[in-house]
């Protein structure tokens, strides 16, 4: 009976309680949205490999090392394999079809990165292609390319028209594998840069290396660093990890503010929810009184009270977590360029329905209090 009692109280004004089932809604679709962002700007670092290392130039990334440090970074114990490659940085079309896409040496690089899973006759095709590329399947769905087709980039850093032909097309081993880079040979950088700028030949911006132990990682780190010490060209060697935290601190406090507005979003519409309630309490301020003529104590008022904020909050969490799917599909679709993943996790929609509950909660605070210390005296004497 008071279950009914409460869910019928609950849509006695159909039109506020729709209304603030909608508020409560986009709350929630703003804050899944907002928490799912703060997650994946944080999944390149969770994503990384314990048994891979970067080594960069010591004074930053935008500086080149040579080729020859290869063989000498093979030599330090604890190495097992060694890839290297460039940021390309060249443009599909126009800068609105931005998509990362890199130089590097094929072989060793698929043996580093086995999450990029290719087709063995793919793979096999791009190895020896010099002028072969592999582009990612949500890249090249979005471009409508296909397997054969002729690529051209405008360079950047590298000026000129490069083409490349499409030999592979990646998948990601799980879901949060980004499907949204392009690879090409070194080589084949490499030669060009030898015919038109020979000074910028031979030349690599990082080197990608797998340890035999994780145990290894800071001692192999600090080897290859001394083995390059006081040269023209000193390296930074970290874990994936460490370097992929690296672009994260730059960004760390643009983060921690959208953090903030997720709670704000949460907060506003609490105070939104309160309000309903306290209008909604204030008018049933004589039919509590006459509950209480009847036998009814505090506490039946208080559950009922209670149980009518709750019920339209964690509707309009529902309702919000539902919209939060489709919301994010558009987002990974449409913006694949800044967000090549944009998946909401189990623990996103926890909250949410933490959120959801908790607004409906602390918003029938006030209201509950009022309807169960009311005397019936008084009760009696409001009107409206």
């Amino acid at each position: 009976m008071l279950i009914k009692l409460i869910i019928r109280n609950a849509f006695r004004h159909k039109l506020r309680s729709i209304l603030t089932v909608i508020g409560v809604a986009i709350a929630i679709l703003a804050f899944g949205l907002l928490r799912t962002l703060v997650g994946l700007w944080y999944l390149g670092v969770e994503q990384s490999s314990a048994t891979r290392l970067v080594t960069r130039n010591a004074i930053s990334l935008v500086f080149s090392l040579p080729i020859s440090y290869k063989d000498r970074i093979r030599q330090v114990p604890g190495v097992k394999q060694i890839s290297w490659g460039n940021w390309f940085g060249g443009i599909y079309i126009d800068e609105k079809h931005f998509f990362p896409n890199f130089a590097v040496e094929p072989r060793s690089y698929l043996e580093l990165y086995p999450e990029f899973v290719l087709p063995p006759d793919q793979k096999d095709a791009f190895i020896h292609d010099r002028k072969g590329a592999v582009a990612g399947r949500k890249l090249v769905a979005k471009n409508g390319w296909k397997v054969g087709d002729l690529i051209t980039l405008r360079g950047t850093i590298f000026p000129g028209q490069w083409e490349f032909i499409l030999r592979g097309i990646y998948r990601g081993a799980q879901k949060s594998t980004d499907e949204t880079q392009f690879f090409f040979h070194w080589d084949y950088l490499n030669e060009t840069m030898r015919k038109t700028v020979p000074r910028r030949a031979d030349q690599v911006g990082f080197y990608m290396i797998g340890v035999t132990n994780p145990d290894l990682a800071a001692e192999v780190s600090t080897a290859i660093d001394k083995t390059f010490k006081n040269s023209l060209a000193e390296t930074l060697t970290e874990t994936e990890r460490a370097f992929q935290m690296g672009f994260v601190s730059m960004t760390e406090a643009i983060m921690i503010a959208i953090q903030i507005v997720s709670y704000v979003v949460i907060v506003i519409i609490m105070v939104v929810a309160a309000n309903t309630m306290a209008m909604t309490a204030r008018e049933r301020i004589a039919e509590y009184a006459t509950m209480k003529t009847l036998g009814f104590g505090a506490r039946h008022i208080a559950v009922t009270i209670f149980g009518e904020s709750v019920v339209i909050a964690v509707i309009g969490g529902v309702v919000g977590i539902l919209l939060t799917f489709p919301a994010a599909h558009w987002i990974e679709t449409e913006l694949s360029q800044f967000f090549p993943v944009f998946s909401v996790s189990p623990v996103t929609i926890y909250l949410d329905l933490l959120a959801a509950f908790t607004v409906g909660f602390i918003a029938a605070i006030f209201p509950t209090w009022r309807g169960a210390t009311i005397r019936i005296a008084d009760g009696l004497r409001r009107i409206g």
